[in-house]
């Protein structure tokens, strides 16, 4: 990152007394690393001592995690009470977690589920699919649903059961789609010099103290590649268009020029 990510810049969607909901960006770490980077718990930490003027530390619980490289929504707890009856909400399989993903490649079967057993490699500092008798092995689920495809690259909708470490990245490089800009699972080259093509989107869960259903959306940054190149609001909203990107037959992801996106509309009117 060009510039230190502080409390000072946090994106904050929801708070009360019990959770606070913020935006992580990409490649900033959910909780202190080997790295010693600025982590996302001690900028929620940050931010509620500088707010409420508290003297020492402030309590957040840290209830699930993203991949450093991925950018989305996260919940953390602000009281003992709200951790322990969220934590046992993802225990149960209650606590929804939706991303968006693009990946290099178009799918043979445009919707899914993949199950599989995996286990990190130290050594390698990777993520492989092995046979459920290994030891060590974990279970992973996710359901994958495709939006749309562009020049060779395709936008999913992805419902995560479990959260394994590197998970979507691995189950869909196992279909022979590497997730855009992921040099560890076999993504294109030319992608690199871009953030990953992952983004944690949505998170559902029950308050754990009023008991009401709570649901939070964010969609990525429109401007970056390769989010720039889908009409994400509109897919996930009204479906899919028979041919939504009509004017743009020479469309590049991977270009990084303004006028790409132009409109139909915007064209000038033959006479």
């Amino acid at each position: 990152m060009a510039t230190e990510f502080t409390y000072k810049d946090l994106a904050v969607i929801y708070e009360d007394n019990h959770v606070i909901v913020v935006v992580k960006p990409c490649n900033v770490p959910s909780q202190a690393d080997s790295s010693g980077d600025k982590d996302m718990l001690s900028i929620v930490k940050e931010y509620l001592v500088d707010k409420y003027d508290k003297e020492g530390d402030a309590y957040v619980g840290l209830i699930h995690r993203l991949d450093r490289p991925t950018g989305g929504v996260m919940v953390f707890a602000k009281t003992s009470k709200a951790a322990a009856r969220l934590s046992e909400e993802i225990k149960n399989g209650e606590f929804e977690k939706s991303y968006l993903c693009v990946t290099c490649g178009v799918p043979k079967q445009r919707n899914g589920q993949l199950k599989h057993y995996l286990k990190k490699n130290q050594a390698k500092n990777i993520v492989q699919i092995v046979p459920q008798a290994t030891d060590g092995a974990k279970l992973a689920l996710l359901d994958y649903s495709f939006l749309q495809e562009l020049n060779g690259f395709s936008l999913f909708k992805i419902a995560l059961h479990t959260g394994r470490s590197h998970q979507i990245r691995v189950q869909m490089a196992s279909l022979g789609l590497p997730l855009f800009g992921d040099s560890k699972y076999g993504a294109l080259p030319a992608t690199y010099r871009h953030n990953l093509g992952l983004w944690a989107t949505q998170v559902g869960f029950i308050h754990p103290t009023t008991k009401e259903k709570m649901t939070f959306i964010v969609h990525p940054p429109k401007d970056e590649v390769p989010w720039r190149a889908f009409d994400i609001p509109r897919l996930l909203n009204v479906g899919i268009a028979a041919d939504p990107y009509g004017d743009l037959a020479n469309f590049n992801v991977l270009q990084d020029k303004s006028n790409v996106l132009r409109k139909q509309e915007n064209k000038p009117v033959k006479k």
